[in-house]
């Protein structure tokens, strides 16, 4: 048996997680988001007097905008559409039908105008670029989704609907830039204080097809991402639980962006994978929280 699926299995067994049959898609117990509301509050304890605008959507984005941003250019593979029955009365019947007999009832399915969101900044840069010129300090957002990928594993920290956490900051290159750095380094102090070990490397978005290599070697080539690592299911290829992504002026051409002066915009995030960091804690420090090391529960809970 492989660690994903000993650890999944752990999981299931302890309660912390509830299986649905599908892989990647969990139920979470009491327990398991008590962590994630804990460590949430460690973020707001280290990022909470930047002063960032709050803003909460929902797990599912504007179809149009999401054809705009481009992302199944990149990443049709991960992507995930909602789809609801628009045919008439003996469609239906013939709906029910099918069902009855196993066969494939989605035929009158279509698409709708929501699409899954898949990283949880998405929705945010039309919608700032709907406001018009951004102050003279920039913008800097608090953001917090359900997100989706289609990505089925037995991996714990691999799920296709999980939660992320982001801070994302508009404004000229060096603040934002500067604003990736801070963030970097807090990383690393944050996971110091719950005792995880970390690393952070270069990395890549998983890009689609033969252009998509030339995308890989573009974006390492210039230190565009870096992930933050923490062993959870392997030490040989460690987990992604915090990504550091400078985007340049791509979201400001795209969205039309713009400073105080009229410039394009830059743009950058941090994005924190609360279900992985959850995970890393249960994997590091066992599946009782109450068991935990006395310095990490006070770093999580006071």
């Amino acid at each position: 048996m492989d660690m994903q699926t000993s650890f999944l299995d752990r999981l299931f067994d302890s309660g912390l997680l509830i299986e649905t049959g599908v892989d990647g898609l969990y139920g979470r117990s009491g327990t398991f988001e008590d962590v994630i509301a804990a460590f949430e509050r460690l973020i707001d304890r280290f990022g909470g007097a930047d002063g960032a605008e709050a803003i909460r959507f929902p797990p599912g984005m504007n179809r149009a905008y999401f054809e705009k941003s481009g992302y199944m250019k990149s990443f049709p593979q991960l992507a995930g559409t909602v789809h609801s029955f628009c045919g008439c009365e003996l469609d239906h019947v013939s709906l029910i039908k099918a069902m009855d007999e196993g066969q494939d009832w989605t035929g009158e399915q279509k698409a709708t105008d929501i699409v899954l969101t898949p990283a949880a900044c998405y929705p945010l840069y039309p919608t700032i670029a709907k406001r018009g010129r951004l102050k003279q300090k920039g913008g800097l957002y608090d953001l917090q989704s359900y997100c989706f990928r289609h990505e089925p594993s037995n991996d714990p920290a691999r799920q296709q609907l999980f939660r992320m956490r982001e801070y994302v900051c508009m404004g000229t290159q060096q603040d934002v830039t500067d604003f990736r750095q801070l963030w970097m380094d807090r990383g690393v102090k944050m996971m110091a204080e719950v005792e995880l070990p970390v690393e952070i490397d270069v990395a890549n978005d998983p890009f689609f097809g033969r252009a998509g290599k030339m995308m890989v070697n573009n974006q390492r080539d210039q230190n565009l991402k870096f992930e933050l690592l923490i062993p959870i299911t392997s030490v040989a290829k460690p987990t992604a639980c915090m990504s550091f992504n400078y985007h340049q002026d791509s979201f400001g051409v795209k969205w039309g962006l713009e400073l105080h002066d009229g410039a394009v915009a830059h743009t950058a995030c941090v994005g924190f994978g609360l279900e992985r960091i959850a995970l890393a804690l249960f994997h590091h420090h066992g599946l009782d929280p109450k068991l935990w090391p006395a310095t990490v529960r006070k770093a999580l809970w006071g």
